[in-house]
């Protein structure tokens, strides 16, 4: 009886091994995107968002807007952050971004604060 009598080929089983890692890596790739993709904020009513952006305007704050827009798959498009630059009857200037008055779903005073300002002892 020879080798070649005896040896079974399993196939595609042989090669699980190989697209198991591509696949886990895929899925992982795809699970840190979900984390990472900005997740929808509540409408705001045009008063309020008057108010938010009359405020940052007076007390030259930054803001942080989240559009209407989204993506092909739905998903949210980062926020812009920064401060008004200007405005018309059209919307305002966030740095050199255009955002039309009626493109805008949320809008808050936004604050940074640097890692290096807060102190653990």
């Amino acid at each position: 009886m020879s080798y070649g009598d005896s040896y079974d080929d399993r196939g595609m089983v042989k090669w699980a091994g190989f697209y198991l890692s591509e696949h886990t890596d895929l899925m992982n790739k795809d699970d840190k995107k979900r984390l990472t993709s900005p997740s929808q904020k509540p409408q705001m009513e045009l008063d309020e968002i008057n108010k938010i952006m009359e405020e940052a305007r007076l007390k030259d704050k930054s803001v942080c807007i989240q559009m209407e827009a989204r993506d092909l798959n739905g998903n949210y498009y980062p926020d812009i952050i920064g401060k008004i630059k200007g405005f018309d009857e059209l919307g305002i200037y966030i740095e050199e971004t255009k955002i039309g008055y009626d493109e805008i779903r949320h809008v808050c005073l936004y604050s940074h604060i640097k890692w290096q300002s807060s102190k653990e002892f």
